[in-house]
């Protein structure tokens, strides 16, 4: 967005607007706090029809323990993702809940965390299995170590047995519907994000990433073809400082990644297999100071290997920032023509 633009915007209705879609939908309220569920209709992309618990009761967390994660007690995140009915989750205070193990949500939750600093962190973190439409917003989510081999509750009427979780930040496991925004994600076993088995209807914005290895997996193995039918949208988010790979990496379905800011990367953006279309708009690429990390996609290996659909619009790439030129002119030949795909019901 121009500066120019950033002007009108300020004139129009003071001086709170930003361009960021989702912060200019809610952020201008003075009373946002007086009506939290706004938020519910601010979303973008893929995931935009995500309600959360939009409709359902406000739900105060009070109590940051996490003693029994078979039976929950009242006042706990726990307690409140597990139920049944749609729920908007908010926090009375700062706080630093120390899981024992994954964090199983149930459908039509939002976890909003505007206000406070809440962060979540311990074993297992958090797990989004066949479920739909979840709103995580404003959660530091970090240090998340493997666990299992124990009875986790999923809902008021059922708990089982659950083996041993990857150590992921957020587990999103054939499920739909999802908004994860302004959230910040680091330091975790496996990947800071991973969608698999099916998901779709997903945006990740405006989150910050940082201090990871494998930051996110889309796409749970080239064969799985039910991913084929997967949708994602990564817009306005910061790869920051301290990873290495997998900004995201992309099996089989269709990714739009527009208006991130990657910083760092130790080997590589952006990585695709499986033939999956990816529409990068709008990114800015600065490359490390090492001069081998300063590929943006994981290219070479793909073309020869495991092909897929790749559209670049807007780009702006930085301090010697490069795609490999001999890709690029196989892809070009390959690959020269790119539709819009519309949301998938």
């Amino acid at each position: 967005m121009s500066f120019s633009r950033r002007e009108l915007l300020s004139k129009d209705q003071g001086n709170c607007l930003t361009g960021n879609p989702v912060d200019d939908c809610w952020r201008c309220d003075p009373n946002w706090s007086a009506n939290r569920q706004k938020l519910a209709d601010c979303g973008i992309g893929f995931g935009r029809a995500a309600m959360g618990g939009k409709g359902g009761q406000i739900y105060i967390v009070t109590d940051s323990s996490d003693n029994d994660p078979a039976n929950p007690v009242p006042g706990t995140l726990r307690h409140a993702v597990i139920q049944d009915e749609p729920l908007w989750i908010i926090f009375s205070s700062s706080m630093t809940i120390n899981l024992r193990h994954e964090l199983i949500f149930n459908s039509y939750k939002t976890v909003d965390g505007r206000g406070a600093n809440v962060q979540i962190t311990g074993h297992g973190c958090i797990t989004l299995q066949y479920i739909s439409n979840v709103i995580i917003h404003n959660i530091h989510v970090h240090h998340c170590k493997p666990s299992g081999n124990t009875n986790i509750r999923a809902s008021p009427t059922h708990v089982g047995f659950r083996g041993i979780s990857d150590g992921d930040g957020i587990s999103i496991f054939g499920s739909r519907n999802i908004w994860i925004d302004h959230c910040s994600l680091s330091y975790c076993t496996d990947g800071l994000i991973d969608a698999i088995m099916g998901s779709t209807a997903i945006t990740i914005s405006n989150n910050h990433f940082g201090h990871h290895d494998e930051v996110m997996l889309l796409g749970h193995n080239d064969k799985y073809t039910p991913d084929r039918g997967m949708q994602v949208t990564i817009a306005f988010n910061h790869f920051g400082e301290g990873l290495v790979q997998r900004m995201p990496r992309c099996r089989l379905g269709y990714i739009h990644v527009v208006n991130n800011d990657f910083t760092q990367w130790e080997m590589y953006a952006i990585g695709g297999s499986a033939n999956p279309t990816i529409n990068s708009q709008g990114n800015r690429y600065t490359a490390p100071s090492d001069p081998n990390a300063k590929e943006v996609g994981f290219l070479i290996l793909i073309l020869l290997f495991y092909p897929f659909h790749l559209t670049l619009l807007e780009m702006e790439m930085q301090v010697g920032t490069f795609f490999d030129s001999c890709f690029w002119n196989e892809y070009m030949l390959l690959y020269s023509q790119w539709w819009r795909v519309e949301m998938k019901c």
